[in-house]
């Protein structure tokens, strides 16, 4: 429409200028009008989503309460108090029981005239077969004998091919 007008111009057409020049401003406003009208629209749009949304959450938190109500309905609390208050009770029964059978137990176990006795009857026993376990045992070797100390002048000329010579004796690369 301006190349219109500047042609009308050029021409001396001034009447011709003049009507292009108020539809040209017309144009314009209709197209901020147009604008200010798509804004409402998207506006009004986004108002309906989120009105539909809160419709929705109102439902939901409305079936919420009626599950609530139903279940309290069916839930006594004296009834859950008395079950809890049994449960309570018969727990501190069970730990009872339990400390007076591990008291028991231990008192069982922890006789120190158990390990003399049996040893007692294990030697009697050993005795009346013919068996003396305290003479032998003095003269078995004992682990303690056979290993050479650190403080001896044997071990400490003991060579790494000795070493060496026993582990493979042993079995041990």
């Amino acid at each position: 429409m301006e190349l219109e007008i500047k042609k009308m111009a050029k021409i001396g057409n001034k009447e011709a200028c003049r009507v292009l020049a108020k539809q040209l401003v017309q144009l314009r406003k209709q197209k901020t009008r147009t604008f200010a009208v798509s804004s409402k629209v998207t506006s009004m749009s986004t108002q309906t989503k989120v009105m539909n949304s809160q419709m929705k959450m109102a439902g939901a938190m409305s079936t919420t309460a009626k599950t609530m109500q139903a279940v309290n309905k069916k839930m006594d609390p004296q009834k859950t108090l008395q079950t809890m208050q049994n449960f309570q009770k018969e727990n501190m029964k069970m730990e009872m029981t339990e400390e007076m059978i591990n008291d028991t137990l231990d008192d069982i176990f922890d006789g120190s005239d158990d390990e003399e006795e049996s040893q007692d009857i294990v030697n009697q026993v050993l005795d009346e077969i013919g068996i003396e376990i305290s003479g032998k045992m003095a003269k078995a070797p004992s682990a303690a004998r056979g290993l050479p100390s650190a403080s001896t002048s044997k071990a400490s000329t003991i060579s790494d091919e000795e070493i060496e010579r026993q582990l493979k004796a042993l079995g041990v690369d």
